[in-house]
């Protein structure tokens, strides 16, 4: 849920714009008034972020709220506060935050991303997530040597699961015995993943994988087939990275044509 601070900050810029004159007020703060419209535009706000419709109790909670912002504000105006530099930065770069994101917001509706760029992200993504999946646990120390006295050790027939728990350094998976669950190679590092696929279900492998975290030892637990998640399951996601993708390439577009001095 979005901040009331966020949410008025955001309602009190468009108010600004778009608030037209004969707008009625809620309350007038020392003959300063509080328009209708920036109280039923954090009213909208908060009931749509809670998933809820606008009620009294909602609208008198804003209306309070407001009051007393601007009772507030009117004291920090009298007491010289608007006009230290650091509190002119603050709301300077607040300023700034709200229209570059009506600015991404806006480009976003000119340029929405299509359902065809969705599925061709979601095609791609299958083919990339492979038809099995393992179930694996390792054990991640920082030295190959460690690696090989561990892989001694279960040679001797020690248990993978103690072992993991006595040396693993992979505070995620070390108080699990080292069990990483069910996953597909590709969510792997690659050096992991291939030793991991050349494993069979019950092995360990037999030296030392090296990777950019460490030395692991690797066990095969079983296998099945993967089930990739489904296009409406991924979609709220993928559809969120095109558009961070656009508006990415938008902001670098904006920053290529300005005439920038350092």
């Amino acid at each position: 849920m979005l901040k009331l601070s966020r949410i008025l900050a955001v309602a009190a810029l468009s108010c600004a714009f778009a608030a037209p004159v004969w707008a009625q007020n809620i309350a007038t703060v020392n003959g300063k008034p509080i328009p209708q419209s920036l109280a039923d535009s954090v009213a909208n706000s908060m009931a749509k972020q809670q998933g809820q419709a606008v009620t009294p109790q909602l609208k008198e909670m804003v209306k309070n709220e407001l009051i007393s912002r601007e009772v507030m504000v009117q004291e920090a105006d009298k007491l010289g506060l608007d006009k230290e530099t650091a509190v002119q930065d603050e709301i300077r770069i607040a300023r700034q935050n709200i229209l570059i994101r009506a600015l991404f917001n806006a480009y976003l509706q000119k340029h929405p991303i299509t359902e065809a760029q969705i599925k061709a992200e979601y095609d791609k993504f299958v083919k990339s997530f492979g038809s099995t999946e393992y179930k694996a646990q390792h054990i991640l120390v920082p030295s190959e040597k460690e690696a090989q006295d561990i892989i001694a050790q279960l040679k001797k027939g020690a248990k993978f699961s103690e072992l993991a728990k006595k040396y693993s350094k992979d505070t995620g998976s070390a108080a699990n015995g080292g069990d990483l669950g069910w996953s597909t190679p590709n969510n792997y590092v690659p050096p992991f993943a291939k030793a991991l696929e050349a494993l069979k279900p019950g092995q360990y492998t037999q030296t030392p994988v090296q990777s950019q975290f460490g030395w692991h030892v690797i066990k095969l637990d079983a296998t099945r087939p993967a089930k990739a998640p489904t296009l409406d399951q991924l979609k709220p996601q993928i559809q969120a990275e095109l558009q961070r993708q656009e508006v990415t390439k938008y902001q670098d577009e904006l920053r290529a044509k300005a005439k920038i001095t350092e």
